[in-house]
């Protein structure tokens, strides 16, 4: 997987000191995901079959008295064995709902200072001090916040997403109180919050105040131990200072800045400076806390959501009621009433669907550990990452988030089915929660769990690090739910609609089906005959060979302003030319945004329908386009079904490409006869616009016919060096007739032949 995989080496070397005490994180369930047959290659890159990476974050020391497991589920909380856990929002520090700060640049792009991240700009208003080696554009971000009763004292654990000087961070945390009587929380926060006491940590300081008088509590400090590997704080509170016995009590929390020359907390100003963060405006006292806990899921709005008043933003991140509540110095509505009895019993309750619980059905986000850390925190200056390039993404850390669409159907028997659901460009992984482009395709007959990847930010075009998320976050949903490895569907919008283009072709073996709506066929704009605008190397319609057994869906607009639709119909064309399965219906009223904001999915559900995909066809045809491989990682591709090992002749050049087809008779069956291309027209209904009128244009097969059987296969080749194929699941043996046409020196490998396990046969062609 190459040195980038820093993490597992650090991991390696540290060997027991960084073991869980705990079961541990579920690792891959082989049976929800496509299992390896014979000597060929999994469907797939190698990274979705990696076991799960581990974050020291989501660790608990070997020696310490924390042993629960991570929810990792956003705003949800749960008790195990002994401890209360909170699941934050990563990500989402964003602060106060003020003025937006001038020189964000998130909200704002050198290229083109009004549109930044545009969809995915944050509600929040708060900007990072510019020192970024200190803050990390990130550093005031809660991950999780545990609680956990101890012999002599009560013990609370912050773990934060990136931290690189603690003194610089400040934690408070409100304890008890009563509702509707507010305190405002001490060292200029302000912001208030119902409480008895105030416990304030930065650094290796922790101090413990009365909410009543702010002075401090009578007693020995509250004890502060800080793991900076994985940027966990942990504060002991002695019971003489307070002992909340077996009482419930109410605690809330929010992280911020502190100044280490006033003692204070780091306000922000209108512009963020290397020593000062933004985002303020001209507020004369701007709340301090850039992220605040016991946010849960019931309270924090999904975005999107038509109709609902409370959604009063147009923003993805899961941040507004959080961004309005500091905006009014007020964040009583957000807090969790714990049962310390639950916790000395050791009383184990996940919640299951309550308010304040662990999710198991319908829209959430989850977070996961990545393979990949490219360093801490966020670089929101990042912008869009150019084909075949090197592409981090803004997210730097190695936690990332997605979004997860569990249907409420129990899982067949079989798992349920996957529907990757890509995000457009300058959105993020919340861009569907809400939408009906989710939940139909999720509820469909047979039920899909329905996942949109991070890709690491707005704007990473499905390349290396970006892309590597989509695997990533596949196989961490396979650890956890159980799956149907051959029901797996893509689909997206705008980039991922691109996105789709370019996983189906490099990935055919892996979808039954594929559904991008405005997707771009390349990157950037692509109006033929010119190169597209982000390199012909990135242009799937030289790939669309590779299409053979995946039928498409695909929706696009006449006026699209985005996505040139003389593109779209070329590549629709490529489609039609090489009599593959396709529905192209092109919506004439609209632009880009219509079918978005339209948000009605039913006909492109239906298409996805129940189908799993053909893992063992007899005619595989597979382009090759080495530029779109990330080695380092786990994303190569130059394999399909029982064809692998694809090596190009000549990769020179900034756009080599090769195609294999192999036809084998070793299944008695043809190919089936693709019917005249049919045109029609319609109107789609039920969304928000009345109806939106298309013209269709359709090619299907019939039957595959019957064929004697032979132990036999036709190869054509163009710039193809070698191949291997996998004998046994091609049918035929060692032996077989090799009826070959290529353009050049040619080498077939025959493997894992029946009868002969591990017998191979090489034939060279010139």
């Amino acid at each position: 997987m190459g040195s980038s995989r820093v993490v597992g080496s650090v991991l390696a070397a540290l060997g027991a000191v960084l073991a869980l005490t705990a079961p541990g994180i579920a690792y891959g369930n082989a049976g929800s995901l496509p299992r390896k047959e014979g000597t060929s290659a999994r469907p797939g890159p190698e990274v979705l079959y990696e076991p799960l990476a581990k974050a020291p974050q989501l660790e608990n020391a070997l020696h310490g008295p924390w042993h629960a497991n991570p929810i990792l589920i956003s705003g949800a909380s749960a008790y195990r064995r002994g401890e209360f856990l909170y699941q934050g929002y990563i990500y989402d520090d964003h602060g106060a709902k003020l003025t937006p700060d001038p020189t964000d640049p998130q909200t704002n792009s050198l290229e083109n200072p009004e549109q930044g991240d545009l969809f995915s700009a944050p509600d929040g208003t708060y900007t990072y001090p510019t020192n970024t080696s200190a803050y990390r554009e990130n550093a005031a971000n809660l991950v999780e916040l545990r609680v956990k009763p101890l012999t002599r004292a009560t013990a609370f654990r912050f773990t934060l997403n990136s931290m690189t000087d603690p003194s610089l961070v400040a934690i408070a945390l409100a304890i008890g109180g009563s509702e509707g009587v507010l305190h405002p929380f001490p060292f200029g926060a302000n912001v208030s919050a119902p409480a008895q006491y105030f416990l304030t940590v930065h650094g290796n300081t922790a101090v413990l105040t009365s909410a009543e008088t702010g002075a401090p509590v009578p007693g020995p400090a509250p004890s502060v131990s800080i793991d900076a590997l994985r940027r966990q704080v942990t504060v002991s509170v002695p019971h003489i200072e307070w002992n909340p016995g077996a009482a419930t009590v109410r605690l809330a929390a929010g992280v911020g800045l502190w100044d280490v020359e006033t003692n204070t907390y780091l306000l922000p100003g209108a512009e963020a400076t290397a020593s000062r963060p933004g985002g303020a405006g001209n507020s004369s006292a701007p709340a301090a806390f850039f992220d605040v806990a016991f946010r849960f899921n019931a309270q924090e709005p999904i975005p999107g959501t038509v109709g609902s008043s409370t959604v009063r933003d147009p923003s993805w991140w899961r941040e507004q009621a959080q961004s309005h509540a500091l905006a009014a110095g007020d964040i009583s509505p957000f807090h969790a009433d714990v049962d310390f009895a639950k916790l000395l019993a050791k009383v184990n309750d996940d919640m299951p669907n309550g308010p304040t619980g662990v999710p198991q059905s319908g829209a959430f986000d989850r977070i996961y550990a990545s393979h990949f850390t490219d360093g801490q925190g966020a670089d929101y200056a990042t912008r869009g990452c150019a084909s075949a390039e090197r592409c981090i993404g803004e997210m730097r850390g190695q936690l990332l988030p997605y979004a997860i669409y569990v249907p409420s159907t129990p899982a067949p028997a079989s798992g349920y089915g996957l529907t990757l659901l890509l995000h457009s460009t300058e959105t993020n992984y919340n861009q569907f929660e809400g939408s009906k482009n989710q939940s139909e395709f999720a509820n469909r007959s047979a039920p899909s769990i329905v996942i949109t990847p991070s890709g690491r930010g707005p704007d990473g075009e499905y390349y290396d690090r970006a892309g590597a998320d989509t695997f990533e976050t596949w196989a961490d949903v396979a650890a956890y739910y159980r799956l149907n490895p051959s029901f797996t569907d893509i689909a997206g919008y705008s980039m991922g609609g691109y996105g789709t283009y370019k996983f189906a072709t490099q990935f055919p073996d892996l979808f039954a089906r594929a559904q991008p709506t405005v997707g771009e066929p390349a990157v950037g704009n692509w109006v033929p005959p010119a190169e597209p605008t982000g390199g012909e190397q990135s242009n799937t319609h030289r790939m669309l060979a590779s299409l053979r057994n995946v039928p498409f869906l695909i929706w696009d607009e006449t006026s699209d302003e985005l996505v040139p639709i003389d593109g779209v119909r070329e590549q629709v064309k490529g489609f039609d030319e090489l009599g593959y399965r396709y529905e192209f219906d092109e919506f004439h009223a609209g632009d880009h945004l219509t079918l978005a904001i339209n948000d009605e999915y039913a006909p492109a559900a239906a298409f996805l329908g129940t189908e799993n995909a053909n893992r063992n066809p007899a005619h595989v045809t597979y382009t090759y386009n080495p530029t779109m491989d990330f080695p380092a990682d786990g994303t190569a591709a130059g394999h399909a079904y029982w064809v692998y090992a694809i090596a190009l002749r000549d990769g020179s050049g900034s756009a080599p490409i090769g195609t294999i087809d192999v036809r084998s008779e070793g299944f008695g069956r043809g190919d089936p006869v693709a019917s005249a291309t049919e045109t029609g027209a319609g109107v789609l209904t039920g969304g928000q616009v009345p109806a939106i009128p298309y013209t269709s244009e359709t090619k299907t097969w019939g039957m595959a016919p019957s064929t004697p059987k032979r132990d036999a296969l036709v190869i054509t080749a163009t710039n193809i060096g070698s191949v291997s194929i996998d004998a046994k699941r091609a049918k035929v043996n060692c032996a077989a007739a090799l009826a070959v046409t290529t353009d050049g020196p040619l080498t077939v490998t025959l493997a894992d032949c029946p009868g002969a396990t591990g017998t191979t046969v090489t034939h060279t062609y010139d």
